[in-house]
């Protein structure tokens, strides 16, 4: 069994209450955005780090990591890019990967929108964790956490950070 982290969304920000709630977890994965590079340095710091880059990232990050990510983790085939869509309204790029070969968890990022949705069409999963930064119109930082299991996905927990625009910086709430 593995628990998993999954953020997405940080625009270059990231409030120093993510670390207690990522504590627990044995991987931290981020769905693209993350903005500047110290913030994958310091999610990288903490536990391993799985990601992929997002429209807003700039050389450093897509140099680092890729577009797309397909592996295995605890008997769970996983697909993760920033912008995927959701079951009945996937981009075109995304749907054609997903017809051909679905995997049995699909995550993505890019709307700021938290949706974990079952897609019977494809027997898998789809979550985006919604945006954990403070850029875009989302009103409440959220993220994600989960159990891998012997090929199940379990005792998912939404964490929710707080208002967008809000945070703790150096243990002061703002």
């Amino acid at each position: 069994m593995k628990k998993i982290g999954l953020l997405s969304d940080t625009h270059s920000h990231l409030d120093e209450s993510v670390f207690q709630y990522l504590a627990p977890c044995e991987e931290i994965w981020h769905a693209g955005d993350i903005g500047d590079p110290q913030i994958a340095d310091r999610l990288e710091a903490f536990r391993p780090l799985r990601a992929v880059y997002g429209n807003i990232d700039g050389l450093p990050i897509q140099h680092r990591f890729p577009l797309d990510l397909r592996f295995e983790c605890e008997g769970v085939d996983v697909f993760m890019t920033h912008i995927g869509g959701y079951p009945g309204k996937y981009v075109k790029r995304v749907k054609d990967i997903l017809f051909t070969d679905p995997p049995k968890l699909f995550i993505c990022g890019h709307s700021h929108i938290l949706k974990v949705i079952p897609d019977k069409q494809h027997g898998l999963l789809h979550m985006n964790p919604g945006a954990c930064g403070n850029e875009g119109w989302h009103k409440v930082k959220t993220l994600l956490r989960f159990d891998l299991n012997a090929g199940r996905i379990e005792n998912l927990e939404v964490v929710e950070l707080g208002r967008r625009g809000e945070g703790r910086y150096g243990g002061v709430e703002v």
